[in-house]
């Protein structure tokens, strides 16, 4: 990832049709939108409602919905176990990879199509040669993410969700048949090349920010400063997933030792796996439901320092809306952390399941306020600067950069 506020280029070339294909919305709406603004013809494909896709600022007649699909999945993840995995996963996958076949433009010039559900579309006919197939993994490889994951289950205990056998299998044929993989941080993109996938296929776009949402005001710097100084429990904020992947049990660890030095807050969602960590945690930590993007901003404006311990991040929105919110961040290298943070500038890349350092960086915090102080100001006064346009103009460089050779061997072949 380019530092932030360096300039990005911005390769000329004529608009072109893009087709994205994502089971849910993860980050593609937002790029969706982006794109558009650049004046491209762009379809989103989704299990989500036309009305909920367009309230992100995509038009309803630009989306094509599988509405049945994203009520059935919804309806069988509460169902839980009363339907087994291992039947839920592959239906739903195939039947949506099936429907997005039939959905995407013959004539789209590019498939943006997130991992899981493309092995369908991949093996159908190409309807032109300069046709580009792109499946994005928002994580790390599907391997190394089970081998994280399963490490995690044995150091924790307890049964955890990861990666089952039959979805491995099926995206590492995805990685295969598509003419290039896209990920979004430096840890996933060398997670593949140490899986064995040649790096020329390969693209890195990471991912932006909304800044009219988390760009803080001055009088919300001057306020955090002024709670640094002034010796009160520093304020430390986690967001996202209350998970052993995302670093659950090294959370509370850090939470217990540091109760009487630091305040701890943490919003969203709290998955079932994580029942008996969260009861005997509650008075360690501040726990308050997720609430939407748009909403975030109060918790980010609250907050003093953002901490991630996760286990395994393709990337991790949430890291660049901290840092956007003028935040000092102590987070792992399992995430996109090591491509933007300042070593000691803006935060400090600590390794994973090292609670122990997690808690002394914090105590170093709590005894050098006037050192976070001045990070503080250095961010708000930095003025973050990667947003959804540069992931846009981004992701058109790699197409324009390739696309001359679309109408070569390796693109015109049907897999």
């Amino acid at each position: 990832m380019r530092p932030p506020g360096q300039s990005i280029s911005r390769t000329g070339g004529k608009p072109i049709k893009i087709d994205i294909v994502v089971h849910g919305r993860f980050h593609g709406f937002a790029l969706g939108k982006a794109l558009l603004e650049l004046g491209h013809d762009v379809v989103v494909h989704t299990n989500y409602p036309r009305s909920v896709v367009e309230e992100f600022g995509i038009p309803r007649k630009l989306v094509r919905s599988f509405l049945a699909h994203g009520i059935g999945t919804r309806l069988s993840s509460k169902l839980g176990a009363l339907q087994p995995m291992a039947v839920t996963e592959p239906f739903f996958h195939k039947l949506f990879g099936r429907w997005a076949a039939r959905s995407v433009r013959p004539d789209s010039d590019l498939i943006y199509g997130f991992s899981g559900v493309m092995k369908e579309l991949l093996r159908s006919p190409r309807c032109h040669a300069g046709q580009l197939r792109a499946v994005v993994r928002g994580s790390s490889h599907i391997r190394e993410q089970a081998r994280l994951l399963e490490e995690e289950e044995r150091r924790v205990g307890v049964p955890i969700d990861r990666p089952s056998p039959w979805m491995i299998a099926r995206e590492e044929k995805e990685y295969l048949l598509a003419d290039c993989i896209l990920v979004l941080s430096s840890f996933a993109f060398n997670s593949f090349v140490e899986q064995g996938v040649d790096r020329r296929r390969l693209l890195l776009n990471p991912l932006g920010v909304n800044l009219s949402q988390f760009s803080p005001e001055a009088d919300v710097i001057e306020a955090r400063v002024k709670r640094v100084m002034s010796g009160e429990p520093l304020r430390v904020l986690n967001v996202g997933t209350f998970s052993f992947r995302k670093g659950a049990a090294d959370l509370v660890h850090v939470a217990q030792a540091l109760e009487s030095k630091i305040e701890l807050r943490f919003v969203g969602d709290r998955p079932k796996e994580c029942q008996h960590l969260l009861r005997t945690s509650n008075q360690y930590i501040a726990f308050n439901d997720r609430v939407p993007e748009a909403k975030l901003n109060a918790a980010y404006k609250d907050a003093d320092i953002f901490i991630f311990p996760t286990i395994e991040d393709g990337f991790a929105a949430v890291l660049l809306q901290a840092q956007a919110s003028g935040l000092p961040i102590i987070a792992t290298p399992n995430s996109s952390a090591p491509d933007f943070l300042e070593e000691g500038k803006t935060g400090w890349v600590v390794p994973i399941r090292r609670a122990d350092l997690f808690i002394q960086r914090l105590e170093w915090c709590d005894a050098n306020r006037a050192a976070v102080a001045s990070m503080v100001k250095y961010l708000g006064l930095r003025k973050f600067a990667r947003t959804w346009s540069d992931m846009a103009h981004e992701l058109m460089d790699h197409y324009y950069a390739i696309a001359k050779d679309l109408r070569g061997s390796r693109f015109s072949q049907t897999r």
